[in-house]
């Protein structure tokens, strides 16, 4: 696939000439500089003049282009995001010192028991043996998170016991609004970006958006579940009580605060992000984390994709979300091959709520709410659609909408809400104005067996889609229904765990079928950790409840788990490259539950593929000893970007060395830890090579070929003198029967030595 069309078709819509002027912000990317991460303020400034001078080139003037641009991206990536007209973007776009221009877009956001799922504890009791001793539980290892800010106050961000900052910081506490915002020797930098924002809304800010703060609650979940300290008691309403951490808990943390609360949801603008990326890598992070996305674009138009690559030729490991489109296939975003892309799956922990109905019937529903119903006390049942006001549409009325139930049905009764379209708190919310009493919250048949726990503002149950059937079918069938919801109760052990969650996106990789994605699946639902004390766990206005621990559910959640196992191993093996260290953590990992079987998919509930796992479930205790990694250069990254069609034009959007593509590269020997072939027919071969990093050794292959496919290996064994030392090995792949277009095949590849299984997944996404 190349993509050479791609950049005539953006630069034919910006000379489309508008009817009249129309501002938008835009970035402006001009690749890379060449000073180093420590510039002089005159270097600096001599960096800042020259954007001046090539944006002055279209608007006339130093003066005009000084109030045009309100980032000058000075540190490793090289540019600036300005407002401008369309003709100006179109005219930039055609010099010849600028790489890209694209739109200043929005991108979206996307524990007390996990880690004892993950295996780090075992009975409250932390291994000798066990990644968290060994890795000294993240020490020395900075962990940065672009995200909605922090809230600083919470023990999982205190600096007590710390010694001082590592000099080799150099990041800094930024306040505003007046807010003094203390760093300490745990919580190292604060950060706040929001000039991208201003641009696209062309507004002036209040001061609420002036402020590192968190005032959402998402930053300081998910930088608290990458790097928070051990917080003893940490619990919801009483519920999941335990001792709360990061992955790393002794690491130092830096908040950088890009996303920003909009109409309809939460805003995070490739301007700010790009800052924040800048920022990070000149500050010194070894780690960023970031649960935000997008759909899948272009690597040379996606900010995330850019910012990524520089803080991976500068070592820094990038972990990003894969998103919550699923489970709808195609979906997964974040798809560049240097960024660590992490999917959503369940741990063995629920918060269970039975709901009892009148026919005796009982059905196991989730929960974390806080109030309770009178023991042994049966409520009127009613459907949203029924308990409708006279003018709102059924269909609304159904999914409990906003103001769309009648107090007059409504009240002294348990409401039955189809999950869909609103916040499942929000429909709880809907039915408790209306009074009342519970809300039974059904899944649609799209989030299938999928339930969630919440904590709700009243007492309420969220049940999987054959339960909600089974709810309706009762209602409609009875002159009087009636139902109770028992209290919650937490519950350790279920099986079987881990089970992909619904919500988690899902390949294909629609940018590049030839890497599998998402690379990896962690504990994303139900998971508690630090929450901001600004805002309620519902988010509702009407809540005025304050917690410093909340359960969300995400690929966002999981994305820092991974970030923090990360932060581990860059602990213990501080010179690996971040292919090494994600192919450590990829190819340890595994796709059974705890039951022994295969993961399963909670939409479903049939086995999961890796479309939905990528390469299965992280664990972190197998992570630190993979006997052999897949290793990557940066010049393993542009040879890959030279086969996917990027020319010496294209190529400085990564790179400001002129760097000649080989004359014959193939994207399906890209040294990836999974195997991924968008199409076979006949015969096709794939070179991988890997790298000892343990003890001297034997491994022998073992496949497990697709349906309809023979899989080869050669050499069959790979023998290891020494540490350090490398092997390749050629796959080849033969279809042996016709498999109708369009189906997806799938095996496995494991190298063994008795001890380590270094396994990679093989897809073929498309069987001619």
């Amino acid at each position: 696939m190349t993509i050479s069309f791609l950049f005539p078709l953006f630069l034919f819509s910006l000379f489309l000439r508008p009817t009249f002027a129309v501002q938008k912000s835009y970035v402006v990317y001009l690749g890379e500089h060449t000073h180093g991460l420590q510039p002089t303020s005159v270097e600096l400034n001599q960096v800042t003049n020259s954007h001046y001078k090539v944006l002055s080139s279209v608007v006339g003037s130093a003066e005009i282009a000084r109030d045009k641009i309100f980032y000058s991206y000075t540190h490793s990536i090289n540019g600036f995001a300005a407002v401008l007209e369309e003709e100006e973007a179109a005219q930039l776009a055609k010099r010849s010192d600028v790489i890209s221009v694209f739109p200043n877009k929005p991108k979206k956001l996307h524990t007390t028991h996990s880690w004892e799922f993950l295996r780090l504890t075992r009975d409250g009791i932390i291994p000798s043996e066990g990644i968290w001793k060994k890795a000294r539980f993240g020490k020395h290892t900075i962990i940065g998170n672009l995200d909605t800010g922090v809230w600083p106050e919470l023990k999982s961000f205190s600096g007590e016991g710390y010694g001082p900052v590592p000099s080799r910081w150099r990041g800094t506490c930024q306040s505003g609004n007046g807010d003094k915002l203390l760093c300490n020797r745990k919580l190292i930098g604060l950060r706040y970006f929001n000039k991208g924002l201003a641009a696209a809304v062309g507004d002036q800010l209040n001061s609420s958006l002036s402020t590192a703060r968190d005032l959402d609650g998402h930053g300081s979940h998910t930088l608290s579940t990458a790097g928070g300290n051990f917080v003893q008691g940490a619990n919801v309403f009483r519920h999941g009580n335990g001792t709360a951490s990061g992955g790393s808990p002794a690491a130092r943390v830096a908040a950088y605060k890009v996303c920003w609360p909009q109409t309809g949801g939460t805003a995070c603008l490739d301007a700010d992000i790009l800052a924040a990326f800048d920022a990070a890598i000149s500050d010194g992070v070894d780690v960023l984390s970031l649960s935000i996305g997008s759909d899948a674009q272009e690597f040379a138009e996606d900010g995330i994709a850019i910012g990524s690559f520089h803080a991976v030729k500068n070592g820094i490991t990038v972990v990003a979300s894969a998103g919550n489109s699923g489970p709808t296939p195609g979906t997964v975003s974040n798809v560049a091959p240097w960024i660590f892309t992490i999917g959503a799956s369940t741990i063995d922990r629920e918060f269970t709520s039975y709901i009892k109905l009148g026919n005796k019937k009982q059905i196991k529903g989730m929960s974390l709410s806080a109030t309770i119903l009178p023991h042994g006390k049966y409520y009127p049942l009613i459907t949203g659609a029924s308990a409708k006001l006279d003018n709102v549409p059924k269909v609304d009325a159904n999914l409990c909408a906003p103001d769309s139930l009648d107090p007059r049905k409504a009240k002294g009764k348990i409401v039955v809400c189809l999950r869909g379209d609103y916040g499942r708190t929000e429909k709880g919310v809907a039915a408790l104005r209306a009074g009342a009493v519970g809300m039974i919250l059904a899944n649609d048949e799209q989030s299938g067996n999928e339930v969630l726990a919440d904590a709700h503002m009243l007492p309420a149950a969220h049940v999987n889609f054959a339960d909600g059937q089974t709810i309706y079918a009762y209602v409609n069938s009875n002159g009087k229904p009636i139902a109770k919801i028992k209290p919650v109760k937490t519950v350790l052990g279920t099986k079987s765990a881990p089970k992909m969650a619904a919500f988690s996106s899902r390949g294909p990789n629609f940018i590049d079928p030839e890497i599998l994605k998402p690379d990896i699946t962690a504990p994303g639902v139900d998971i508690i950790a630090g929450y901001s004390l600004a805002t309620s766990p519902t988010d509702s206005e009407f809540d005025k409840r304050r917690i410093p621990f909340n359960t969300l559910s995400g690929t966002s959640m999981s994305c820092p788990h991974v970030s923090g196992i990360v932060g581990l191993l860059k602990t213990l093996y501080p010179l690996w490259s971040p292919a090494a260290i994600k192919s450590a953590i990829m190819t340890t990992a595994r796709i059974r539950d705890n039951e022994e079987q295969a993961m399963k998919d909670s939409s479903t509930n049939d086995m999961a593929t890796p479309f939905a796992y990528g390469v299965g479930d992280v664990r972190p205790n197998r992570a630190m000893d993979p006997g052999l990694i897949y290793d990557l250069t940066v010049d393993d990254y542009l040879n890959y970007l030279c086969g996917r069609g990027y020319n010496t034009s294209l190529l400085k959007s990564f790179t400001t060395k002129p760097y000649a593509c080989p004359k014959s590269y193939s994207v399906t020997n890209f040294n990836y830890p999974s195997i991924s072939l968008p199409e076979l027919s006949g015969q096709v071969t794939v070179t991988r090579r890997v790298k000892n990093v343990g003890h001297p050794g034997t491994y022998s292959a073992r496949i497990k070929s697709p349906v309809g496919v023979s899989v080869s290996v050669r050499p069959k064994t790979l023998t290891f003198k020494k540490m350090g030392e490398e092997k390749e090995f050629v796959v080849t792949f033969n279809s042996t029967s016709k498999v109708g277009s369009g189906d997806f095949l799938f095996g496995q590849l494991v190298w063994s030595d008795g001890k380590h299984n270094v396994r990679s997944p093989i897809v073929i996404i498309k069987h001619k």
